[in-house]
């Protein structure tokens, strides 16, 4: 009987071997998906660049966007841009809203959006700003927001935009920006 039982201890560890041959083989097919996930890791520098295009100024991108148009539309952005900085010197510039140009002081009172066949101009507190020269043509309906739409071609009036700029800034500095509720200050 020894002599089975050294047969029983041999055929044992051979089935462990094998076993063990199994798992590593199973270890070393697990590990491959490990290696692919740590090359995608591996892959995400693009989030780094993204990350150092952040460190742009809102004047820098919208700078940006108006070159990338490289149309009408990029011309228009930069005339309604020049006609902000005319009528308010103290104008802050910010970028919002994944690529929108907004102008504020005393709070966001415009922004300038270019679209495929169009530029559009959106006062934040627009109904409640005088409009006698009728520059507002789209989204009247609103009870806070007016706009005005502006395709290729069309004249602007900047004596009127003018206007509505000055009369949007005075609107901000007269009326107290609402704190948040979150405010503590």
């Amino acid at each position: 009987m020894p002599g089975k039982t050294k047969k029983k201890a041999a055929a044992k560890k051979k089935a462990a071997a094998k076993k063990t041959t199994a798992n590593k083989k199973t270890a070393t097919v697990a590990k491959k998906p490990a290696a692919r996930r740590v090359a995608t890791k591996a892959a995400k520098p693009s989030k780094a660049v993204a990350r150092s295009s952040d460190s742009m100024s809102a004047s820098e991108r919208i700078d940006q966007r108006i070159a990338s148009l490289g149309d009408w539309r990029g011309v228009r952005l930069a005339e309604i841009r020049k006609l902000i900085h005319e009528v308010d010197p103290e104008v802050v510039e910010d970028w919002k809203w994944m690529g929108t140009p907004v102008w504020s002081h005393n709070g966001m009172y415009v922004l300038a959006n270019p679209h495929k066949d169009k530029v559009k101009i959106t006062f934040f507190h627009g109904a409640q700003l005088p409009d006698p020269k009728k520059l507002f043509n789209g989204d009247r309906e609103g009870g806070k927001w007016r706009a005005i739409d502006l395709r290729e071609g069309d004249k602007l009036d900047t004596t009127a935009l003018k206007a509505l700029l000055r009369a949007a800034v005075d609107y901000n500095t007269s009326h107290p920006v609402p704190k948040s509720k979150g405010s503590r200050a």
